[in-house]
C-alpha cells in the first residue's frame, strides 16, 4: 500500500506551540524529511523522540523529490518539517506536496503554527482579505514587477525579509508604494517578540542607531480604493476622450456602451462625454 505523506507544522519559536497531533505523527511516522536535519534533531530530541531523518531543502527539492515518492510509493509514511512552521508557505516541501498529489499519493496537513497568520493577528491590520507575498523575488526585472502590483493591492500585504535586507527592502517599498502603514514583527512566539506599528516613511529611523536582528514579517495596510480610483480617473483624463473611445471601441464595444466605460473610467457623466465628442467633431 502505499504511505502518506504528512505536512507537520512545528514551532516558529517556542516550543510549546507545537501540537499533540504532530508529535503523534512524528513519533509513529517511517521517515522524517527536514529542512535541516540538525535543527529537526534539536527539536526531536527536546521531545525524545527517535526517527530516521534524511534532508529535504531548497537544493535538493526536485531530484529528493523523485526518492521520496519512490519510499512513498513502497508504504513508507514521511513526515515533512520545516525548519519552522507550516511546510509549503515559503517552503520547498510545497514542491513534494505538489508532486504527491500528481503521483496520486495521500497527502495530510496538520496545522499549527505559521509566522504569516501570527504576524497578521498581532498587526491590527485587516485580516478579511490578504495577500501573501513571501519574499520579494532577487531576480530586480521582478521584483520591480511585484513591487509594481503591490502598488495597487488593496488587500493587506504581508511579506517575508531576512535582517541584512531589510532596510533595503523598507526604502524600495516607500518608493513603490507610498507612505503607508506597517508592522514590523520579528522573535515572533519568543521572549523578546515585536510586533512594531510605525510607517514606511518613518521605520528608517527605527534603525538609525542599530542593526536589524532576527527574521521579519511585515504587515502592510494595502491600497486606498479611492485613491487608486482617484489616479485612475487623472491618468484617462490625461488622454484625448477621442483616444479613449477608439481604446474601448477597438476592442468590439458597441458606440453607446464605449461611452459609459468612457464616463466612468474618467469620473464624468456619460452626457457629459456625448458634448465633449459633438464639439470635438465640429471643432
Amino acid at each position: 500500500m502505499t504511505g502518506t505523506l504528512y505536512l507537520c507544522a512545528t514551532p516558529i519559536g517556542n516550543l510549546g506551540d507545537i501540537t499533540l497531533r504532530v508529535l503523534d505523527t512524528l513519533r509513529e511516522a517511517d521517515l522524517i524529511a527536514a529542512e535541516d536535519t540538525r535543527n529537526t534533531r534539536k527539536l526531536l530530541n527536546h521531545f525524545e523522540i527517535k526517527k530516521p531523518l534524511t534532508s529535504y531543502h531548497e537544493h535538493n527539492k526536485y531530484e529528493k523529490a523523485d526518492e521520496l515518492i519512490g519510499k512513498l510509493r513502497s508504504g513508507v509514511n514521511i513526515a515533512l518539517v520545516t525548519d519552522a512552521g507550516t511546510p509549503a508557505i515559503s517552503d520547498p516541501g510545497e514542491v513534494l506536496a505538489a508532486r504527491c498529489i500528481e503521483e496520486g499519493i495521500p497527502v495530510t496537513s496538520l496545522p499549527g503554527a505559521c509566522a504569516l497568520i501570527t504576524a497578521l493577528t498581532l498587526s491590527g491590520k485587516s485580516a478579511r482579505r490578504f495577500c501573501f507575498e513571501g519574499f520579494l523575488p532577487t531576480d530586480k526585472k521582478e521584483r520591480r514587477r511585484i513591487l509594481d502590483v503591490l502598488a495597487r493591492e488593496e488587500r493587506t500585504i504581508i511579506l517575508y525579509e531576512a535582517p541584512h535586507r531589510l532596510k533595503a527592502t523598507l526604502e524600495e517599498l516607500r518608493e513603490a508604494l507610498g507612505d503607508r502603514p506597517v508592522t514590523l514583527c520579528r522573535e515572533l512566539t519568543k521572549k523578546f517578540e515585536e510586533a512594531v506599528p510605525t510607517t514606511l516613511g518613518e521605520a528608517p529611523a527605527l534603525y538609525a542607531d542599530r542593526e536589524p536582528r532576527g527574521e521579519y514579517v511585515l504587515v502592510l495596510a494595502g491600497a486606498d480604493p479611492a485613491q487608486l480610483r482617484e489616479e485612475e480617473e487623472v491618468r484617462w483624463r490625461e488622454r484625448p476622450l477621442e483616444e479613449h473611445m477608439a481604446y474601448y471601441e477597438n476592442q468590439g464595444i458597441p458606440r453607446k456602451e464605449a461611452m459609459k466605460k468612457v464616463a466612468a473610467d474618467r469620473g464624468i457623466t456619460r452626457r457629459e462625454v456625448y458634448a465633449a465628442l459633438v464639439q470635438a467633431s465640429e471643432e
